[in-house]
C-alpha cells in the first residue's frame, strides 16, 4: 500500500475527517449532473459554510442551476476561525464564536454579474440581507443527529465530502432516507461488505470525473503533514495528496452507458482459472477478453468503467462476500502456504489460482462478471 493511501486509512481511524475538496475538482463532477439540480433542494450535510467548497460551489451556481434551496451543517468543531465571515459576524452574539455547530439556508442569490451566478466575495453578503437564514443547531451537527435527519428528509440531493472514517454509516443514513447523493469516498469502498451490494444491485455507481490518480484535499492547521505529497499552499493552507478518491452517486449520467471497447480474446494460457472458483483471472481491465461468456475477475478499478448494460456483476471474490457466492476456502493441502498468504491478509473467500510452482497465489480483490455480449468465438 502506497504510503499516501496509508495516510489516508491512518485519518480514518483516527477520525481526522475534515479534508475539504477543492473547487475544481467538485466543478468538474458536478458539471455532469446539471439537469439534476433544477428546483432541487440540495443539502451539504458534512460541510462549515464558510471552509467548504461545496457550499461555495452552489452559492455561485445557484441561480444557473436553478435551485430551490441550499442547505449546509457543519460538527460542532468545525474551523471558522480563519475565515472572511465569522458567526459573530452574522448573528451577533460573542459565545456563538466558540466552536458552535450551525446550518446555512439559501433560498435567494441575487445575480449581480449577469450571467447567472455571483462574484465570489459576494458569498459573505449572504445572510447580511435577512432573505437567508444562518443560525445554531441545537445538537452536534452530527449528519445522525435529530434535526440533521429532518433537514435530510427535506432535501433532493446530497452533495459532500462524508468522514471517512464514517463513511459506511453515511451512505446507510442515505438510503435509509432513500436520498439521491454524489459523495466523495475512497476507491477500497467498493469492497466494503455494507457497501459493495449497493454497486452490485446497481443502487450506486462510481462518478465521471475521477478514475484514476491522486487529489489536493485542505487540511485544518493541527493536521500532520507526515506524508510524501503534503505540503503548504501559496495561501498558507495546508494539504495533503490522497490517491484512490472516487465520486460515487445514484444520479444517473449517460457515462455509465458508454460500454468498453473490448479487443482481446481468450487464451487459457494468458487467462488462468482460479482454484477454489469457476472463473478466471483477468489483471487488467484493459484486457477483458471480448469472447469469453463465462464469469471473470477482474481488479476494483474496472467499477471505473462498468456499464450495467454491458456487464452483469456477480459478486466480490474476498472474505465473506466470497465465500457467499461459492468461493470455496482454501484447500487442506495448501494448508502450509496459510501462513504466508495470511500475512498479506488473505483469507479463506479470497480468491485463489496456483503459479507454475503450484505455489497459491492471491490477488487483491477481484470483481467477479460476466459480459452480458460477449462476441462469438472464431473457430
Amino acid at each position: 500500500m502506497a504510503k499516501k493511501e496509508r495516510n489516508l486509512n491512518a485519518a480514518a481511524k483516527a477520525k481526522k475527517d475534515e479534508f475539504y475538496t477543492q473547487l475544481s475538482d467538485i466543478e468538474k463532477e458536478m458539471r455532469y449532473y446539471r439537469t439534476h439540480f433544477k428546483d432541487k433542494v440540495v443539502f451539504c450535510n458534512c460541510d462549515d459554510p464558510f471552509e467548504s467548497n461545496f457550499f461555495k460551489y452552489f452559492v455561485l451556481n445557484f441561480n444557473r442551476l436553478g435551485l430551490k434551496k441550499l442547505i449546509a451543517t457543519c460538527y460542532a468543531s468545525s474551523p471558522i476561525a480563519n475565515t472572511q465571515l465569522s458567526l459573530f459576524d452574522v448573528i451577533g452574539t460573542e459565545e456563538s464564536k466558540q466552536n458552535k455547530p450551525y446550518k446555512a439556508i439559501v433560498t435567494k442569490v441575487y445575480d449581480k454579474t449577469g450571467d447567472g451566478g455571483i462574484d465570489m466575495f459576494d458569498v459573505a453578503e449572504l445572510f447580511k440581507s435577512g432573505e437567508n437564514n444562518l443560525s445554531e443547531l441545537e445538537g452536534d451537527g452530527d449528519f445522525r443527529s435529530k434535526e440533521c435527519l429532518a433537514l435530510l428528509d427535506e432535501s433532493d440531493i446530497v452533495v459532500t465530502n462524508p468522514p471517512f472514517s464514517l463513511f459506511r454509516e453515511y451512505v446507510s443514513v442515505l438510503m435509509e432516507h432513500k436520498k439521491h447523493f454524489i459523495i466523495i469516498g475512497n476507491v477500497n469502498a467498493i469492497t466494503y461488505k455494507e457497501f459493495f451490494p449497493l454497486l452490485k444491485e446497481n443502487r450506486v455507481w462510481i462518478g465521471a470525473s475521477i478514475h484514476s490518480g491522486d487529489r489536493k484535499f485542505y487540511v485544518p492547521d493541527d493536521y500532520p503533514l507526515n506524508a510524501a505529497g503534503c505540503g503548504i499552499d501559496d495561501e498558507g493552507r495546508r494539504f495533503i495528496r490522497v490517491k484512490g478518491v472516487r465520486w460515487y452517486t445514484n444520479l444517473d449520467i449517460k457515462q455509465r452507458h458508454e460500454e468498453m471497447i473490448l479487443v482481446k480474446r481468450y487464451n487459457s494460457e494468458l487467462y488462468p482459472k482460479y482454484d477454489n472458483y469457476d472463473a478466471i483471472n483477468v489483471d487488467s481491465t484493459a484486457d477483458i477478453p471480448c469472447d469469453f461468456d463465462g464469469v471473470m475477475g477482474v481488479p476494483i478499478t474496472f467499477m471505473d468503467k462498468y456499464s450495467p448494460d454491458q456487464f452483469e456483476i456477480i459478486g466480490l471474490g474476498i472474505a465473506n462476500l466470497g465465500l457467499s457466492i461459492g468461493v470455496h476456502p482454501y484447500k487442506p493441502e495448501h494448508k502450509q502456504y496459510r501462513k504466508e498468504i495470511q500475512k498479506r491478509g488473505a483469507v479463506d473467500g479470497d480468491l485463489y489460482m496456483l503459479d507454475e510452482n503450484g505455489n497459491p497465489v492471491v490477488p487483491y480483490a477481484r470483481v467477479l462478471i460476466r459480459n452480458k455480449h460477449p462476441e462469438e468465438v472464431k473457430k
